[in-house]
């Protein structure tokens, strides 16, 4: 069974349309460990309207936590420390993809951050959408996974940048899956279409 852990280079830059996509696609469950913020609308809440096959389940956060913020903050706030000792994988015969919360590095607590929470046997998938800096993000990010010995691969996400594209490509020897073009809106018809478009490169990883 595949696991897929979906990262990105910042917080905004589409994991929780990347993780959509792949969990259409392969009719995986889904599983957000932490959430900060949004209770109301979490990310998981977002993929379950997106997603319309039959077969994906929506697995519970571990942490769910009001402050939209940093989670060791949000988690101070509430009063409570995140133990990754207490995020267990759900158990699941489907295929699991798993969406971290902001980048790769942001913490959990004093010690740990998301980084942590990357099994040695997940596929790593980093969102990279262009920004100024964006180039430096995406080579930190990947540079960090690859220096721990993880399987990882990019997809872009807004407009095409060939010159950004290009260099982020030939500095990591990463592959890239394709992109998520900046669509005017996300709904099912949309996440069905490009979860048609990636299934065989997902299923070739």
């Amino acid at each position: 069974m595949y696991r897929f852990f979906v990262t990105g280079i910042s917080t905004g830059v589409g994991k929780t349309m990347v993780s959509a996509i792949i969990a259409e696609a392969l009719e995986a469950d889904y599983w957000k460990p932490v959430q900060a913020g949004d209770l109301d609308n979490t990310d998981s809440h977002k993929v379950a309207r997106l997603i319309s096959n039959g077969n994906s389940k929506i697995h519970p956060c571990n942490f769910e936590l009001k402050t939209p913020m940093s989670p060791h903050a949000a988690a101070e706030i509430d009063g409570i420390r995140i133990d990754v000792n207490d995020i267990f994988e759900p158990e699941t015969t489907n295929h699991l993809v798993i969406e971290g919360a902001g980048g790769l590095l942001v913490p959990l607590n004093d010690t740990d951050t998301v980084l942590d929470l990357i099994l040695p046997n997940y596929k790593v998938i980093v969102v990279s959408r262009h920004y100024l800096g964006s180039i430096n993000h995406t080579l930190l990010t990947v540079n960090w996974l690859q220096l721990k010995g993880y399987d990882v691969s990019l997809i872009f996400s807004g407009d095409e940048n060939p010159s950004t594209e290009s260099i982020i490509l030939k500095k990591t020897g990463v592959q890239s899956l394709g992109r998520i073009k900046e669509e005017p809106s996300f709904d099912p018809s949309v996440i069905k279409k490009y979860a048609d478009q990636f299934r065989l490169t997902l299923q070739s990883l």
